[in-house]
């Protein structure tokens, strides 16, 4: 299938990241066996600006970058994710001039971030199905439009998440959490009560936070590769199926994950993979006993890994969203699936 993967595909960070859901998109598109072509809209901007200053280019222009690419590559089917500079209207044109192409919208920010819910409720009135990395039944506020709605999940990529933290015990870490977002949370509370109760023998290292740099690239991906275990502290908590990527990067490189039961994971998720918590003392008492018991941490880790890489992996996301978008049978019995 001949797919236009329209993202922010990151070209200018020239390899500073790699944890990026558009970049495993794409990989899994191209996994499947689809011929894709990338539109990064931002990217686009800055080659077309003058002086490459992104600011100076016209919004039009980047629109009509897309459609030349559209006539030119004549798409089965446009997947469009955080795109803030292209416009509704023209993806109503790409529609007009290709009738027969399908356009799908897919979204990983939060809905409890009211510049990102109204994003989707607006690509909504514009996509033919709108996926989103929270659960179907916290989606009903934007029934009614043209999309149809569908949950998406947050997939390992095996080339990205290569470290297997289950198989060893000689890790630096003990604890990780990474963050730098500050808005919309309350989670560094959560944080502070695990630093100040747990047991000092437990190396707990919290990047971004505490006047702590962000880690970004290798960095992140080296201090991944040494830790035991990680949490899933979300923003906010209690959304059906909702986790930032985090999750999937912890848990595809093997630490054992402590999320949040709020979310749910456990309706899909088997036994003894995510440890679930629901305080802050529930969650103490979880992290002590696997710090203390590192063969139980090793094997629910192992589970873990195991199950996300081999039942939520890029390649199964991007089929997904394919067969989903075009009304095709499934080709698997996605997990996610209710």
């Amino acid at each position: 299938m001949r797919i236009i993967h329209v993202d922010n595909h990151q070209q200018r960070k020239y390899g500073h990241t790699s944890v990026s859901w558009a970049l495993k998109l794409y990989s899994g598109l191209v996994r499947a066996g689809h011929n894709v072509l990338a539109f990064s809209d931002r990217d686009v901007a800055a080659f077309e600006a003058p002086f490459r200053i992104r600011e100076l280019v016209s919004r039009k222009k980047v629109n009509q970058r897309l459609l030349q690419s559209v006539e030119a590559f004549e798409p089965d089917l446009v997947i469009f994710g955080h795109c803030d500079l292209i416009d509704n209207e023209t993806f109503a044109e790409i529609r007009r001039l290709r009738p027969q192409t399908v356009i799908a919208a897919c979204n990983n920010d939060p809905l409890f971030v009211p510049r990102n819910s109204d994003n989707i409720a607006k690509r909504c009135e514009i996509a033919d199905a709108m996926f989103v990395s929270t659960g179907i039944e916290d989606l009903k506020r934007y029934e009614g439009k043209r999309a149809s709605l569908w949950h998406m999940p947050n997939p390992v990529d095996p080339s990205v998440e290569t470290a297997d933290c289950s198989a060893r015990s000689d890790l630096e870490v003990d604890l990780l959490f990474c963050s730098k977002a500050q808005a919309y949370t309350e989670r560094g509370k959560i944080v502070q009560y695990l630093k100040d109760n747990l047991p000092q023998d437990l190396n707990f290292r919290t990047p971004g936070m505490y006047d702590q740099p962000t880690l970004w690239g290798r960095d992140y991906d080296h201090i991944l590769a040494n830790s035991k275990m990680g949490l899933n502290l979300n923003r906010q908590e209690g959304y059906q199926w909702y986790s930032s990527a985090r999750m999937a990067q912890l848990a595809g490189n093997g630490l054992l994950v402590f999320t949040h039961a709020a979310a749910r994971f456990d309706e899909f998720m088997p036994e003894e993979t995510l440890v679930y918590f629901d305080s802050e003392e529930s969650l103490l008492e979880r992290v002590v006993e696997f710090h203390s018991d590192d063969d139980k941490r090793r094997e629910w880790a192992g589970r873990c890994r195991e199950f996300f890489h081999r039942e939520i992996n890029n390649t199964l996301y991007a089929q997904y969203i394919v067969e989903t978008s075009m009304n095709l049978p499934y080709s698997h019995n996605y997990v996610w699936i209710k």
